[in-house]
């Protein structure tokens, strides 16, 4: 009988901070007279957060975020100095990929159920030496204490299809980061989308698990009462200073001893934001305090910052706070570090790639959105097309008919490929925290992404509308002539999604990729060879034609279909050459045009076996070069805020 480990108590880190500064560059102006200024986020932030709840709040703009992502070691070292200790200890350079952290959105799979995306997070997050047994039964334990277990095999739910509540989506979020059993959880803005009592029983989960010694670090907007008395500790800034940290129950007792007292039965929170403001309404003035001239003010909330700052400094919690950074540091003074973004991984390549391939195919194939809409959208375009020029003849009007046909179909596989805009894009968010966090390398997200779009959105799609095309145009009927016309569809809509990757890996927005494309597409579709004549344009822009992508699919097209072909008798000008052209103008054109090689001539189109499989390499060879530039792309993208 095997015995399952059940996971232990645990057992939270303290996390000291000491003169933490953080500014940001920001560049102003156009061209070449842009300028950097620096503002300053955060200034001279030290205290201690202990196992236990520990709220960060204040008004928007204030830092929380900021401050968090410093904490947790998300944040970019450009412009941060001081230190943060774990257990008295530099923290580690992987301190990311130990602890937890729930973002503000929650990024929970939609197509998987609450217990796949639990199992997926073990599976890459628990080292490989841990059974499976272990592991499904950690996430059986964890459904439990989330109260998960009536959603348990539920799907989390998309914007295509409804799924489990918002206070389920989020526990399940927090379930993923809690599966490692981490010192630290670290939680931005929990309460963001959630309706009250939704957000108090999200509160009242965490709470119960900083009880039992966990250490939860989380930022908070502003929250009501019951859920502010959840609180162990509160740390409150404002304009990026600390105006108080300490336990949350004595911070309305500090503020009323130098002057500001709560009214009766009014929300702390909302007190600490009106006082903040420089609400003076809000905010009852203790008699024989200092009056605070507001009006007078010409920046009130500056005043009221370095007001409130200052009381705080010269508290007797800000003095208690420092003695005890000073015991941590045992009176040393800190040297910090060299910040780095060091990434550890607990599995191996093959078992990452394994997990992400399989959840990245199951939702594409259960994602109507995407998978579906394109099949459809391509059987329904074949039967258009294969209607139109149904039957096509074996005469002069079959030259233009099929290389009408040819051109369409390479051009439409181009602009087809738009749809791979979204691919990196969407779910962007999706693999900066999955990557940050250590559940994958970049290589195991990017193989997995371009193998499961060239299945489900490429192949089976360009296959089906190749066979309900093909035979009904009345194409050639060999059989190589098919599986020579479907691979080079195929691969004109390979190497079209590999260079919308390409130029969309970076970008924020899918309307910006799929304008640059559009352009793109539309400049190489002019040099595919049936628009202009290619050897009649000028050298100056001649070089064009070698980078579009229809022109290599539809010279191959071309000659797998027009080679071999005759469109007229054998006695009609059976000599005539495509140089009589020049010098007999009064030879018709269509009468010249009894063979395809003929064609395929006047266009410029080498049309040798070798011309074949030139244009193939091309595009193979393209799409390997845009491959490297989309990962390279992911490499050096900024992960960090």
């Amino acid at each position: 009988m095997t015995v399952v480990e059940i996971p232990r108590q645990p057992s939270g880190s303290t996390l000291s901070f000491h003169n933490i500064q953080y500014k940001v560059g920001l560049k102003s102006g156009v061209l070449c007279k842009r300028k950097t200024t620096h503002r300053q986020i955060l200034t001279d932030v030290n205290g201690i957060m202990r196992p236990g709840l520990n709220a960060i709040l204040g008004p928007t703009g204030s830092g929380k975020s900021s401050f968090l992502d410093i904490l947790a070691a998300r944040k970019d070292p450009a412009g941060l100095s001081g230190e943060v200790l774990v257990d008295g200890a530099p923290q580690p350079h992987n301190f990311k990929c130990l602890s937890g952290y729930v973002v503000q959105d929650d990024l929970v799979m939609g197509t998987q159920t609450v217990r796949e995306n639990l199992l997926f997070s073990a599976a890459l997050r628990l080292p490989s030496s841990v059974p499976q047994g272990e592991k499904e039964a950690r996430v059986n334990h964890l459904i439990k204490e989330l109260g998960l277990a009536k959603v348990a095999d539920s799907k989390v739910g998309s914007q295509m299809k409804r799924g489990i509540s918002g206070g389920e989506r989020k526990r399940t979020h927090i379930g993923m980061e809690l599966i490692m059993d981490p010192s630290v959880l670290f939680l931005d803005e929990p309460t963001t989308g959630l309706d009250a009592s939704t957000a108090n029983s999200v509160l009242l989960l965490l709470k119960k698990m900083a009880s039992h010694g966990r250490t939860i670090i989380m930022t908070i907007h502003q929250p009501r009462y019951s859920i502010y008395r959840l609180f162990d500790t509160l740390t409150l800034l404002v304009g990026g200073r600390m105006v108080y940290h300490g336990p949350a129950p004595n911070a309305l007792d500090y503020f009323s001893n130098i002057g500001y007292a709560c009214e009766p039965h009014n929300n702390p929170a909302d007190f600490f934001l009106d006082m903040i403001n420089g609400d003076a309404t809000a905010v009852t003035k203790m008699p024989g305090s200092e009056e605070l001239d507001i009006e007078e003010s010409s920046s009130p909330v500056k005043s009221v910052e370095e007001c409130l700052s200052e009381e705080y400094r010269n508290s007797s919690n800000y003095r208690d706070t420092q003695a005890e950074l000073e015991r941590i540091t045992n009176g040393k003074e800190l040297i910090a570090p060299p910040r780095s973004h060091v990434i550890t991984y607990n599995t191996s390549f093959v078992h990452q790639f394994r997990w992400v391939f399989r959840r990245t195919l199951w939702d594409l194939v259960l994602n109507p959105q995407t998978s579906v809409a394109q099949l459809i959208v391509n059987i329904i375009l074949a039967l258009i097309v294969g209607a139109t020029f149904f039957d096509i003849k074996v005469d002069h009007s079959g030259i233009q008919n099929r290389m009408g046909v040819l051109f369409f179909i390479s051009t439409y596989h181009c602009f087809g490929a738009l749809s791979a805009a979204e691919l990196f894009i969407t779910e962007r968010k999706f693999f900066m925290h999955e990557y940050i966090s250590g559940y994958y390398r970049v290589s195991v997200y990017f193989l997995t992404k371009i193998l499961a779009d060239i299945i489900i959105l490429r192949t089976v799609p360009t296959v089906i509308f190749c066979i309900i095309a093909y035979y009904m145009i009345g194409l050639k009927g060999t059989a190589s002539a098919f599986v020579t016309f479907t691979l080079t569809v195929a691969l004109v809509a390979y190497t079209a999604t590999a260079m919308t990757m390409a130029i969309s890996a970076d970008l924020n927005t899918v309307t910006l990729a799929n304008i640059l494309m559009t352009i793109v597409f539309a400049f190489m579709m002019i040099f595919s060879g049936l628009l202009v004549n290619l050897p009649t344009v000028e050298l100056w822009l001649a070089w064009a034609k070698y980078f579009s992508i229809p022109r290599y699919g539809l010279a191959a097209l071309s000659i797998n279909e027009f080679v071999g072909l005759k469109f007229c008798d054998d006695l009609v000008m059976p000599n005539t050459t495509m140089s009589d052209v020049s010098n007999n103008c009064n030879v018709s054109l269509a009468g010249l045009m009894c063979t395809g090689e003929q064609y395929l001539e006047y266009l410029g189109v080498e049309y040798t076996d070798w011309a074949l499989w030139k244009n193939h390499m091309a595009l193979i060879l393209m799409a390997v070069a845009y491959l490297a530039i989309a990962y390279l792309k992911l490499c050096f993208i900024k992960k960090f805020t």
